[in-house]
C-alpha cells in the first residue's frame, strides 16, 4: 500500500510539470501564435501611447469618463503582464534550431534589455493615487517603454502581409497621426498654463458658446496642430516666449517630417516600380525601338496590346526570375503547388511519376498569344510542345480560316515533334498550323529540357514514346513497316555492338596473358643476370694472372701444367 501510494505521488508530481507545458508551451516566434500574440499587444501599447497623454492635457477627459480609464488601464496592465509571461515562453533559435528549453529561455530573457523595459513599464506608479488623486494619469507614462512591442508587431505585419507598400503608408499615416496627436494636447496644455483667450494664438476663452464643449477643445487644438505641422494655413502669430519655442519646435518637427513622408512615399513608389519591373516586362523600351525603326502602325498597336493585356491581368512571363532567389527545393514546391494541376491534366504526362512531373514543371516557361497570332506553322521544325493553361486555339488550315477543330484549356500540342519515335512519317516537323483565337496562355516545353529530364526517367520515356505511336497510328503518320525496319537495325547494331564488346573483352585477355608471360621472362632473365654477376666477382683479374705466370716458369712444362691449372681453376658455366 505504501509503495502504491509512492507511486501514485511521483506519477501525480510528474504530470504536473507535463500539465503546466501542455498550459504553457513553448511559442515559435516565426509561428502563427505568436504572431496573433504580437496583434493582441498592438491595442493596450496604442490606447497608452494615444490616450495617456490625451488625458492628461484634456481634464475633462479624464474627470468625465474615469470608471472607463481606471478598467481600461487594468486591462491593458493585465495585458503588459501577460506579455512577460509570454516571454518567457518564446523560444529562440540557437545554429538554426529552436531551443524549447525554458530554463534557457528564461536565463536568456533575463539578461536582456528587454526584460528592464518590461519591468520597468508594469511598475505600479497607480500608487501614487493615493497622495495626487486619480486624476493624474501622468503617472502612467511608464507604459511607453512598452512601444518596441507594436514596432516588432508593424515589422511582421509588414512581412507576412500580400501588400506591403499599402501597409507602408498606412503605418505611415499613423505615425502622423500620432506626432499631430500629441502636439495638439500639448498645444491645448500650454494653452491652458497660459491661460485662454489670452491672446489669438492660444485656445479661446471657454466662456465663448461653444468652446467649453470636450469635442470642440480636441477638434480646435487638432486642427490647430495640423496647420502648424503642415504649414500649408495661416496661423495667429505669437506673443510670448512660450508660444515662440513651441511655433519653432514645430516648425523642425514640420520640416523632419515631411523629410521622412516624401523619403518614405518615394521608397513606396520606387518598391513599386521595381516590383512592376520584375513581374511585367517594360515596354517603353519596346515603344522607343518600334519608333526609332519605323514600324507600322498596325504592328506597333498589336505590341502595345499584348503588354497591356499582361498588366490589366496580372500576367507574368518571368517566373524564373522571380523566384530565382528562392532555394532550389522551395521553388519547386512554389512551381509545383502553381503549376501542376494544368500539367497533370496532360494526357502523354498522366501515370508518370510524380518526382518526373516536379522537374518538368521547373521547366516549363509561360507564354502569352494575342488574338490572331499563329503559335506554329505546318512544316516548321518542332524544337517545343504547348500545353494550353487558358484561351482558345484554333486548327486551321493553309488560308487561316478554315478551322478543323478548336483546343481549349488543358489540352497540348507539339509534342510528337519532340518525342523521337521510331518510324514517325513527319519527322520533326510540325503536322498543323494552330491561331490563337483570342488571348490564350500556354506553357512551352522544349526539346532539351524534356530530354533531360527523360534521361532520369527511362521507363517514363518508355510509356511517353508508346503513347505518342498510339497517337501517330490514329492519324496514319506512323511507318509501321520503317518502324520493323528501324527496330531491326536497331537490334542488329545492338548485336554487332554485343559481339565487338565480346572481341574486345577477348583480345583484353590475351594481352593480359601476354603481359604476365613478359613480366614472367623479365623476372627469370633478371635473376640470370644477378647471378652471373655474382661468380665473375670470384673471378681472378688479368694483371693477378700475369703475376702468377711470371713467377712460375721454370720451364715449358711448368708453364704449361700451370696453365693448364689456370684453365681448370676457371669461374663454373652459368649453366
Amino acid at each position: 500500500m505504501r509503495q502504491d501510494s509512492n507511486e501514485k505521488t511521483t506519477e501525480s508530481s510528474s504530470s504536473a510539470p507535463a500539465k503546466a507545458r501542455k498550459l504553457l508551451p513553448v511559442l515559435d516566434p516565426s509561428g502563427d501564435y505568436y504572431y496573433w500574440w504580437l496583434n493582441t499587444m498592438v491595442f493596450p501599447v496604442m490606447y497608452n501611447l494615444i490616450i495617456v497623454v490625451c488625458r492628461a492635457c484634456f481634464p475633462d477627459l479624464q474627470r468625465y469618463y474615469l470608471v472607463a480609464w481606471l478598467v481600461l488601464d487594468f486591462t491593458s496592465d493585465l495585458l503588459y503582464l501577460l506579455d512577460i509571461v509570454v516571454r518567457f515562453h518564446t523560444g529562440f533559435l540557437e545554429q538554426g534550431i529552436l531551443v524549447v528549453d525554458k530554463g534557457r529561455i528564461s536565463s536568456r530573457y533575463v539578461r536582456t534589455w528587454s526584460f528592464f523595459l518590461d519591468l520597468v513599464s508594469l511598475l505600479p506608479t497607480e500608487v501614487a493615487y493615493v497622495s495626487l488623486g486619480p486624476h493624474t494619469p501622468m503617472l502612467r507614462l511608464n507604459r511607453f517603454l512598452r512601444a518596441p512591442r507594436l514596432f516588432e508587431a508593424f515589422d511582421r505585419m509588414e512581412t507576412l502581409t500580400v501588400y506591403p507598400n499599402a501597409f507602408r503608408i498606412a503605418k505611415l499615416m499613423l505615425y502622423v497621426f500620432v506626432v499631430i496627436h500629441w502636439n495638439s494636447c500639448l498645444y491645448f496644455a500650454l494653452s491652458r498654463y497660459l491661460g485662454f483667450g489670452r491672446d489669438a494664438w492660444v485656445y479661446p476663452d471657454s466662456v465663448q458658446p461653444g468652446f467649453e464643449q470636450l469635442r470642440r477643445q480636441y477638434l480646435y487644438s487638432f486642427y490647430f496642430s495640423t496647420l502648424i505641422l503642415t504649414t500649408v494655413g495661416d496661423t495667429p502669430l505669437p506673443d510670448r516666449e512660450e508660444e515662440y519655442l513651441f511655433m519653432v519646435g514645430d516648425f523642425l518637427l514640420a520640416v523632419m517630417g515631411f523629410a521622412t513622408i516624401v523619403g518614405s512615399m518615394s521608397s513606396v513608389i520606387y518598391n513599386m516600380n521595381t516590383a512592376n519591373a520584375a513581374f511585367y516586362p517594360d515596354h517603353a523600351l519596346v515603344k522607343k525601338y518600334m519608333k526609332l525603326h519605323h514600324v507600322n502602325r498596325r504592328l506597333e498597336r498589336r505590341v502595345i496590346d499584348w503588354y497591356q493585356h499582361l498588366q490589366i491581368n496580372k500576367k507574368m512571363t518571368n517566373e524564373v526570375a522571380i523566384l530565382q532567389h528562392l532555394p532550389e527545393q522551395l521553388r519547386a514546391e512554389v512551381a509545383v503547388s502553381v503549376h501542376l494541376p494544368t500539367l497533370s491534366q496532360v494526357q502523354i504526362f498522366q501515370n508518370c511519376e510524380a518526382s518526373l512531373l516536379e522537374e518538368l514543371v521547373l521547366k516549363l516557361q509561360p507564354q502569352t498569344y494575342s488574338p490572331g497570332d499563329y503559335v506554329c506553322h505546318k512544316g516548321d521544325i518542332g524544337r517545343e510542345m504547348y500545353i494550353i493553361r487558358e484561351g482558345q486555339l484554333a486548327v486551321v488550315a493553309d488560308d487561316g480560316v478554315t478551322q478543323y477543330a478548336v483546343l481549349g484549356a488543358g489540352l497540348y500540342f507539339g509534342e510528337i515533334s519532340i518525342i523521337n519515335i521510331k518510324g514517325n512519317m513527319s519527322g520533326n516537323r510540325r503536322t498543323a498550323n494552330i491561331k490563337s483565337l483570342g488571348y490564350s496562355d500556354l506553357f512551352c516545353l522544349s526539346k532539351e529540357d524534356l530530354q533531360e529530364v527523360l534521361s532520369e526517367y527511362p521507363q517514363a520515356q518508355a510509356i511517353m514514346e508508346e503513347k505518342g505511336r498510339e497517337i501517330l497510328l490514329k492519324m496514319n503518320k506512323l511507318d509501321v513497316n520503317a518502324e520493323a525496319a528501324e527496330i531491326a537495325l536497331q537490334e542488329a547494331t545492338e548485336a554487332r555492338l554485343r559481339g565487338l564488346n565480346q572481341q574486345l573483352d577477348d583480345l583484353q585477355t590475351k594481352f593480359a596473358r601476354l603481359l604476365a608471360e613478359l613480366e614472367s621472362s623479365a623476372l627469370k632473365m633478371a635473376y640470370r643476370i644477378e647471378r652471373l654477376e655474382w661468380q665473375t666477382r670470384e673471378w681472378p683479374m688479368p694483371e693477378e694472372l700475369a703475376e702468377a705466370d711470371d713467377e712460375g716458369k721454370p720451364g715449358e712444362g711448368t708453364s704449361k701444367d700451370g696453365e693448364g691449372r689456370a684453365g681448370q681453376e676457371g669461374p663454373p658455366s652459368p649453366e
